[in-house]
């Protein structure tokens, strides 16, 4: 009797656990077969697997605008990391500050000549480093008032920014320069020695009259002769 006992426990206890694993087979995604009969991956976990190796490999900033990508992009053009450079601003041509008053034998002769060089009354995009002199800089128009020699000129940097009142800029108006025939003033308190391999390119000729005002402020300012 004890042992038909046991032997109906056992029978019980196997068909529960078989139950259970039929349960547990009925309640897992069942796998979908193509038309050869062959298991196809389950869409919603192929789905899930997509996004999660979305969010592993998305960057900050890959949703951002069109100024921030821009912005983005100009810093990688000018990053030292790719090696690339705009002209002026490194090596033996780079486009650097001087103090005007330990020039000597400036003479500010109005000569301008689209030859591919930096003359005297020509305005040329250049490497201009920001006042803070910590290797930063923008490429930008400066005129050409000055030639030291046969392989530099001394050139003023030119902005569009409002400068009305300001002791240290001289209005000079709009040119050919600015692409948006925006006003113009020029800094005369900033002197820059430029090389010809220096200069990305030559933008205006800035008439007579102008060039004359501007080299008469600075002869009156640092006694140069005119």
């Amino acid at each position: 009797m004890t042992t038909l006992r046991t032997i109906l426990r056992d029978l019980a206890t196997t068909a529960a656990k078989a139950a259970e694993r039929a349960m547990g087979r009925d309640s897992r995604p069942t796998n979908r077969k193509d038309g050869a009969g062959i298991d196809l991956p389950d869409l919603a976990t192929v789905d899930d697997v997509r996004g999660t190796r979305r969010d592993r490999t998305a960057r900050p900033g890959d949703d951002a605008g069109p100024s921030t990508i821009r912005a983005r992009d100009e810093r990688r053009r000018r990053s030292d990391d790719d090696g690339v450079h705009s002209p002026g601003q490194l090596g033996p041509s780079a486009t650097t500050e001087v103090d005007p008053r330990d020039l000597d034998l400036v003479h500010t002769a109005y000569s301008p000549d689209t030859d591919g060089d930096p003359d005297p009354g020509e305005v040329v995009w250049t490497w201009v480093p920001y006042e803070e002199r910590d290797g930063r800089g923008k490429d930008r128009p400066v005129l050409v008032v000055a030639r030291m020699d046969d392989d530099t000129v001394l050139a003023l940097q030119l902005s569009s920014r409002d400068r009305e009142g300001q002791r240290d800029w001289l209005p000079l108006g709009a040119g050919a320069w600015d692409g948006e025939h925006r006003p113009s003033w020029v800094a005369l308190d900033r002197v820059f020695l430029v090389h010809p391999d220096g200069m990305r390119r030559e933008a205006a000729t800035l008439d007579r009259d102008r060039f004359d005002r501007v080299t008469h402020a600075l002869a009156g300012r640092y006694r140069w002769p005119e």
